[in-house]
């Protein structure tokens, strides 16, 4: 995890909105453990697809998109969610993180409590989780394996997701109704098309640096991290 964010990345959403969600009742809901995808879909698609659909079409793009972009950025304990129409990616939504843990960096090993950097993919959604839902990423990923084995770091860490409620360590939290809003948008368009970037400090604003207290290869990752951000260009 760095020492900051993501992926735990929680946002704050409105209380209305957020009670209006609690009000709705699907009478066959399973108990946490027993739920499945579709299940989280009848629970709250006819609450959060409405939402869904206003807010892509304030930007023009038709829901679902061809693909999604989340883009965290870790000092301003924020993910941007983006989407690709017509072979051009447009800004969505801005999205509050109000808990994170670790510092600023790549995450290194288990238990350092920090949020990785780098280019992701979201590999699994989970009904179950225990912050109400939840979406795996593929850290580590073949760029933390290969440094991680070089520098005979046996245990870089594992089970990184973007969740909901208040609290993390090491993923991105992002309150319940954010994580109802991406959880399904990710559904609809399917976990392949869907590309994440975590990133230190936003790139757009001025080059990323590597501290000299990080490991050697930061640079070349944040290297790779402001080419993938490109995309993201607003």
């Amino acid at each position: 995890m760095v020492r900051f964010l993501v992926m735990g990345f929680v946002i704050a959403t409105s209380s209305v909105t957020h009670a209006a969600a609690e009000s709705w009742s699907y009478q066959d809901y399973p108990p946490r453990g027993s739920r499945t995808i579709d299940d989280v879909r009848k629970r709250y698609t006819p609450i959060v697809l409405p939402r869904l659909k206003t807010i892509f079409s304030a930007s023009a793009v038709r829901f679902p998109p061809e693909k999604l972009g989340l883009f965290a950025i870790k000092d301003e304990a924020a993910v941007e969610l983006w989407a690709r129409q017509d072979y051009e990616w447009r800004y969505i939504k801005r999205y509050k993180v109000t808990k994170q843990s670790g510092e600023l960096g790549p995450k290194l090993r288990e238990g350092d409590k920090q949020v990785p950097e780098g280019i992701y993919r979201v590999v699994a959604l989970n009904p179950n989780s225990k912050y109400h839902l939840s979406m795996k990423l593929n850290y580590p990923n073949a760029f933390d394996l290969h440094h991680a084995k070089l520098e005979q770091r046996h245990r870089p860490g594992s089970n990184i997701f973007i969740h909901g409620r208040a609290s993390s360590i090491g993923c991105l939290a992002i309150g319940d109704v954010a994580i109802e809003e991406l959880f399904l948008a990710v559904d609809a368009v399917g976990v392949e098309n869907v590309n994440v970037v975590i990133t230190p400090t936003d790139p757009r604003k001025g080059p990323l640096i590597a501290s000299s207290d990080l490991p050697y290869w930061t640079t070349n990752l944040y290297r790779d991290i402001e080419q993938a951000a490109e995309m993201f260009g607003r």
